[in-house]
């Protein structure tokens, strides 16, 4: 019996909905009957996703991407950046890709949308209609949250929270760094962008030090009573760099045992302040502060009192505004981290869910996925993977137990040097999957 055309449509959906392994086949898209339009708002990783995957499943949609700048550079890996094991011209991409895709890129600035005329707002003066509008604003910073820092501070006492010319800035304060000086990395507290990230770079940190200032040790000030991966971190900080012995290079001062939260900062000495009220002096100090949604989510009121975006589970729609979509670190999905590869899976849900929602179609109740490589040595690499569900009521994303799981703690040094190979290859992958 021969396949039909809505049968082919709803066998790609679902493989889209099942997570990110829809990427790696070559589907062809598939042809609609009226070209309606999407604006996508943010050309980061979850809306450079959303716009090639609408794209793909729809190749009469008319998508406009909007981003300010010209380049994205990609969070993830940019700890390496730091030890200098990578450049940041190797984190960069353009948006050819996606123009090859039919994606029409436009650089420019949004300042507002228009709810009530389904309008875009942009810096240029142009307003751009939309059918259906999709916002991945990620990130922003409580700076009001620790005393004496802002975002002027940041200049001198960079977070490098966003990669760019802050990640540059930390790089250059390690290597001028007289051996023997103390790096401070004031974590931030849950929820905040790529969970394992702090501990990742206080490895990278270490890397380096090891390497170049041997005499020179990390502490991270923590608010939190533990962490991701925090065992197979504890074991790598062990192996490599005498975690919890007197040649310490690394030290992880907990949220419980030492109320090492980082309350308040004196730019000018650099010392961090915690909770407890130790003061801690840094040669070089690197906070990360408390985080929320990005600017833009707050300036076109799609955000709550919790300072993050909340959506329908099912289809990412904003719960404040119809026909607005909001993926990626600012919205809210529960049990699915903050980081790159679940802006990705949500982005294809989203894909997903507007297509359907545009054509009168059932929107399939979607899974999600998340996977996260930590660089924390030369050769050496740790990883967790995690699949998620939305719950029988459809109101929350939840981990679907037994799935996922982390890198061996009996791991072999082949496994480890494994596992970086693994890391870098799912890098070029996956950012050939968003932006190629």
């Amino acid at each position: 019996m021969m396949e039909t055309h809505n049968s082919r449509r709803r066998a790609f959906l679902k493989t889209l909905l099942a997570g990110t392994a829809a990427s790696t086949f070559g589907f062809p898209a598939i042809v609609g009957a009226a070209s309606q339009r999407v604006v996508v708002i943010g050309g980061g990783t979850g809306g450079a996703t959303v716009a090639k995957y609408l794209r793909r499943l729809d190749n009469s949609l008319d998508v406009t991407l909007i981003e300010k700048n010209a380049v994205y550079t990609t969070c993830y890996m940019s700890n390496e950046v730091l030890s200098g094991e990578r450049t940041l011209e190797s984190l960069q991409f353009n948006y050819d890709g996606l123009k090859a895709h039919g994606v029409k890129v436009v650089q420019d600035e949004v300042t507002a949308i228009d709810h009530d005329g389904r309008l875009v707002l942009t810096k240029g003066g142009v307003s751009y209609p939309y059918d259906r509008c999709v916002v991945s604003p990620g990130i922003d910073f409580r700076y009001d949250q620790i005393a004496g820092y802002s975002e002027a501070a940041s200049a001198t006492v960079p977070h490098a929270w966003k990669a760019g010319p802050q990640t540059l800035l930390l790089r250059d304060q390690l290597q001028a760094m007289t051996d023997g000086g103390t790096v401070v990395i004031a974590a931030p507290p849950n929820p905040y962008r790529c969970p394992p990230a702090p501990y990742e770079r206080a490895s990278q940190i270490a890397y380096y030090l090891k390497q170049h200032k041997p005499n020179s040790k990390v502490i991270i000030l923590d608010p939190k009573p533990s962490f991701t991966k925090q065992a197979l971190f504890e074991q790598a900080w062990k192996e490599l760099y005498g975690y919890k012995t007197s040649n310490a290079m690394l030290e992880w001062w907990s949220g419980d045992a030492n109320a090492a939260g980082v309350v308040e900062v004196d730019v000018a000495s650099k010392t961090a302040i915690t909770e407890f009220g130790d003061r801690v002096q840094a040669a070089v100090l690197n906070v990360i502060p408390p985080q929320k949604a990005g600017k833009l989510a707050f300036d076109t009121d799609l955000v709550d009192s919790t300072g993050w975006c909340p959506v329908n589970k099912l289809t990412f729609e904003s719960t404040r505004h119809a026909n607005v979509h909001v993926i990626g670190d600012a919205c809210m999905a529960d049990s699915l981290p903050k980081s790159g590869f679940a802006a990705n899976s949500e982005a294809k849900v989203c894909a997903a869910a507007i297509y359907a929602l545009l054509n009168g179609l059932e929107v399939e109740s979607p899974s999600f996925s998340n996977g996260c490589y930590s660089l924390v040595g030369k050769d050496y690499a740790i990883s967790v993977v995690g699949v998620y569900r939305l719950s029988d009521d459809g109101k929350l994303v939840e981990s679907i137990p037994g799935s996922g799981g982390v890198s061996s703690a009996t791991a072999t040094a082949q496994d480890r040097l494994f596992d970086a190979s693994y890391a870098y290859s799912w890098y070029n992958n996956f950012t050939q999957d968003v932006f190629r």
